[in-house]
């Protein structure tokens, strides 16, 4: 029976049609529009290139998730060009079909599935009468009107940005042309921004033809110099709707013989563009150098509170802490991370006053690598024990002993949401010059664990251990 179903049946009569191009492309003007996604999916999968262009300008839906149908397609750069190919001869002529209603063009890898899993043969399979129902609820097509023309309106095409070669791949270049041949017509739209490696003039020239108000999330992983990034700026300023910046390796090393007030005007050319992101709301920092006694001047440039501030591997003041610690755009964390970012020798105030200030939106501490000590964790115990949405603690890497670890798990445990945490082994485990691990100690040091897991009946909590106090 099986042999028979819907599903087996549709793929045989797309299998069929698309034997002879011309009469698939044809049938197009009369296929019912449930029909038009298993067609195009049948036609993706035998690389039928003439058909695909001749569906793209006859497709009766608002969106074509094309990106998320390559993910199984691969290489997949001719399905692509048959689709820009299609666009661009309709786009070409001056009217367009009244049956056509694409709007945006989806080319991102993880574009919502759903759109064709609702064709899958799993769903298929899943109802025998999907087909009829689908018909169903489809609107009658009003033959009257198949002969009306549209007037021309833009089109989106959707992708995400990776930039990580000199020049732009054989795609993008190939995409960018149809961009630039289409001005106006085509509308290049980027929600997710990567910057791996390439030039900023490179850079510069593709931004041009993006439609920075659509960008949302931009991650500049490679190192810049501080006046690329001032730079850079003006076109970060123009994304007006961005949620979520990560800025990794900013150095100043060739600004030595810069003077300071050189220096402070490239600063003042990046935090200024800040004041245009109003949706930001994920903000993250490694390895930034110029923040040492200028943190203020990033946060007090955000006008909206922040979710996520993510600090790594940077130096910092203890005036820089005691902003981050006051400032309004950190009074609603729900993820903070000062990762390997050096506390030993600073005042635990200003822990004590960001976790008061956060208890009731704060789910993700961490505080790995920081060097903070026995007295500086004693400090914060009270704070952190009122953080009431706490669900995950990273604290390894800090020198501390068993006495007052166990503190800290004793105020933690309490938190009704807490479920994971990653801590240092004690210092009374390690022995000798080396930071040898003590396995007797270790092993009586867990085993309290468990014991004051089972007290505070929280046995399903999860602790991880790191072997070394400088991880």
């Amino acid at each position: 029976m099986n042999r028979w179903s819907p599903s087996r049946l549709l793929d045989l009569a797309n299998q069929s049609l698309l034997q002879d191009e011309d009469t698939a492309i044809a049938a197009l003007e009369s296929l019912p529009t449930e029909l038009f996604p298993p067609l195009f999916i049948a036609a993706v999968s035998g690389r039928h290139s003439e058909t695909l262009k001749a569906m793209v300008q006859a497709w009766p839906f608002n969106r074509l998730p094309l990106g998320a149908l390559m993910k199984a397609q691969q290489p997949h750069q001719d399905i692509l060009k048959a689709a820009l190919n299609g666009l661009d001869l309709l786009l070409a002529q001056k009217v367009r079909p009244s049956r056509w209603k694409l709007k945006v063009l989806d080319l991102q890898a993880k574009a919502n599935t759903d759109f064709w899993n609702i064709w899958s043969e799993t769903q298929a399979m899943a109802s025998m009468g999907s087909l009829e129902e689908l018909r169903t609820r489809r609107k009658p097509v009003d033959n009257s009107r198949m002969g009306e023309k549209q007037s021309l309106a833009p089109l989106e095409v959707l992708i995400d940005l990776c930039l990580k070669e000199t020049n732009p791949d054989e795609f993008l270049t190939f995409l960018l042309k149809r961009i630039k041949g289409r001005k106006g017509l085509l509308l290049l739209c980027c929600r997710k921004m990567e910057i791996v490696a390439m030039p900023l003039q490179n850079i510069e020239e593709i931004l041009k033809m993006v439609q920075l108000d659509c960008v949302q999330e931009v991650e500049v992983n490679c190192t810049w110099e501080l006046s690329t990034l001032a730079r850079f700026a003006p076109h970060l300023g123009q994304m007006v709707n961005l949620t979520g910046l990560l800025l990794s390796h900013i150095d100043m090393t060739s600004l030595i013989s810069w003077t300071a007030e050189e220096m402070e005007n490239l600063i003042e050319q990046f935090t200024s563009q800040l004041l245009s992101l109003h949706q930001l709301q994920d903000l993250y920092l490694g390895s930034v150098f110029f923040l040492k006694g200028r943190l203020d001047q990033v946060l007090r440039c955000l006008k909206t509170p922040l979710e996520t501030l993510w600090i790594s591997n940077c130096l910092l003041l203890e005036s820089d802490l005691t902003d981050l610690s006051l400032c309004p755009s950190t009074s609603h964390l729900r993820h903070l991370s000062l990762n390997d970012v050096n506390l030993t020798s600073l005042s635990p105030e200003f822990l004590q006053v960001l976790l008061v200030r956060v208890p009731p939106t704060l789910h993700h501490l961490d505080l790995h690598g920081c060097g903070i000590t026995d007295f500086q964790l004693t400090a914060i115990l009270p704070a952190l024990g009122r953080c009431s949405q706490l669900t995950t603690f990273t604290f390894c890497g800090n020198p501390v002993s068993m006495a007052v670890l166990e503190s800290l798990l004793q105020h933690i445990l309490q938190l009704s949401k807490f479920r994971i945490g990653l801590f240092p082994v004690p210092l009374e485990c390690y022995m000798g010059i080396q930071d040898t691990l003590h396995l007797g100690n270790l092993r009586g040091y867990l085993a309290q664990l468990r014991l004051i897991q089972q007290e505070l009946g929280w046995p399903n909590s999860v602790f991880l251990f790191s072997d070394s106090i400088c991880s």
